[in-house]
């Protein structure tokens, strides 16, 4: 179970992204005080964690209404992660979780962070959700495999907000080089994690054969 739950958290940790979410956030609440910016950090935590709970939860049952079954979610969400690990890695100027140049202005212009860019797309965005969608089609039956990512999601989530809420701190103490280097050890991680899930994928739709 132990193995499941740092699986969990590194996925989430990776594609959530915390430290970029902390050190973005200083810069769009820079002119707020102390008081308004914890409120937005607050308030943002809780939609996306509510949101990447949803996915996680009723996300595979729903592709299954559909038609799409496990190992096509585990060969697509493989896809997907393994795309936002190669922009980590090579640190993209345009990569699919940063924000554009017109929800950046927007971002700038916006009366309330928390919603837009905070909970989404930063926080709870395709890659997170297709993550927790990822990790809880591998539970299958085993409620304790689902805890565990649950577990996961709840402590990502918390280390997200204690991050917001020092996000000035961070900015300050971080340099430009410390958070890319960060960024792409964690999307080395990723990409291992993003291949081990097309395997699977592959494996579980016959294409591949399993091991020994």
């Amino acid at each position: 179970m132990l193995d499941i739950w740092l699986t969990s958290f590194a996925t989430f940790f990776a594609t959530i992204g915390p430290i970029e979410a902390a050190v973005l956030f200083a810069t769009l609440s820079a002119r707020l005080d102390r008081a308004r910016r914890n409120e937005i950090a607050v308030k943002a935590v809780l939609i996306a964690s509510s949101i990447l709970l949803v996915f996680t939860l009723l996300g595979q049952p729903l592709l299954a209404r559909l038609g799409v079954s496990i190992a096509a979610l585990q060969t697509a969400g493989g896809v997907i992660l393994g795309l936002i690990a190669l922009d980590m890695i090579f640190a993209k100027p345009a990569s699919s979780f940063r924000l554009t140049q017109p929800e950046d202005e927007e971002a700038q212009a916006s009366d309330d962070l928390a919603v837009f860019p905070l909970a989404t797309p930063l926080l709870a965005g395709p890659g997170a959700m297709s993550a927790g969608i990822l990790l809880s089609s591998r539970a299958a039956d085993e409620p304790w495999h689902l805890a565990a990512v649950l577990v996961a999601l709840v402590v990502v989530m918390g280390v997200t907000l204690l991050l917001l809420l020092l996000a000035p701190e961070i900015a300050r103490a971080l340099g430009v080089t410390a958070q890319k280097v960060m960024m792409r050890v964690f999307g080395i991680l990723l990409g291992a994690i993003a291949v081990q899930a097309l395997f699977d994928g592959l494996t579980g739709s016959g294409l591949l054969a399993p091991r020994g």
